[in-house]
């Protein structure tokens, strides 16, 4: 019961602070983009004769030329808020653990046995998902070609930008990993590593999105954990992927992972056997 009223008070609080940090983020990137437009459309100021540069004064110096070098960020930016973040990601996975632990299920689908037009769509499916992957990877590579890279490529993303490319990844990848992940966590349900396989993808999208805001704001590091889980999430689809289209376009492809296995090799061997030519056939 305490368990159960903890997990409502903290859903509760996680969206109540989804709600207000949306709207203070939205706020914030309509005026930022607002003074750029602003500044944008102003008129150039009229060059003055001279430009009055004293070089005994005291003061400081007030020009366009200047290059203002950044101070060097410190250890907690660069290397433990990175690391901060990759905790989270296990983290999130050992609360989704505690949530939902791996138990006894009521459920018993066979994706084999669903209508031909079901495992049509949903082979389709994953094979489509499976090409906006690589179109998406496609297109990183091309932006940090075109950008010079993964840092300069965040720094000339405004902060609106940024909110437009948060919200089409967060629900591209829901997506998809939920359509591919539902019937692959079906077909395997006796196997407590391929239920797994789910939600650590999920849960690496998520954690690649918050880097890409830790990359921008903070350090270019986060970029080594959007690298590593960038791999997490491929492998993870690329597994969901394999399985799926193994069991609903090669049926008689048998693997020990499967739930009916003796089963169907008691069936193909009845088949053989029917097949074969015995003695007084003829």
């Amino acid at each position: 019961m305490l368990k159960q009223r903890l997990v409502e008070l903290l859903l509760a609080a996680l969206l109540l602070s989804g709600l207000l940090g949306a709207r203070a983020l939205a706020q914030t990137a309509a005026q930022q983009d607002q003074a750029a437009a602003a500044q944008s459309a102003a008129p150039a100021n009229a060059p003055t004769g001279g430009d009055g540069f004293d070089f005994f004064s005291d003061k400081p110096v007030e020009s366009k030329d200047v290059v203002q070098v950044p101070p060097e960020k410190s250890a907690w930016l660069t290397i433990a808020a990175p690391l901060a973040l990759v905790a989270f990601f296990f983290v999130l996975n050992f609360w989704i653990w505690w949530l939902v632990p791996f138990s006894k299920h009521r459920v018993d689908i066979n994706l084999r046995g669903l209508p031909p037009a079901a495992r049509r769509g949903i082979a389709m499916a994953t094979v489509m998902f499976g090409i906006a992957f690589a179109f998406g990877a496609s297109e990183i590579w091309y932006q940090l070609q075109l950008n010079g890279g993964t840092q300069a490529f965040f720094e000339q993303m405004s902060l609106g930008k940024l909110i437009v490319m948060t919200h089409a990844h967060l629900f591209g990848f829901t997506t998809s990993f939920f359509i591919i992940g539902i019937p692959f966590s079906l077909q395997f349900p006796h196997i407590k590593s391929y239920q797994w396989v789910f939600p650590v993808g999920l849960a690496a999208s998520l954690t690649d999105v918050m880097s890409w805001w830790g990359i921008k704001y903070a350090a270019p590091s986060f970029e080594y954990v959007s690298m590593f889980c960038g791999v997490v999430f491929s492998i993870s689809y690329v597994w969901m992927l394999i399985g799926l289209l193994r069991v609903l376009l090669f049926p008689d492809v048998i693997w020990p992972s499967d739930i009916d296995r003796e089963q169907r090799l008691a069936e193909l061997r009845e088949r053989a056997e029917s097949t074969r030519h015995h003695e007084g056939d003829y």
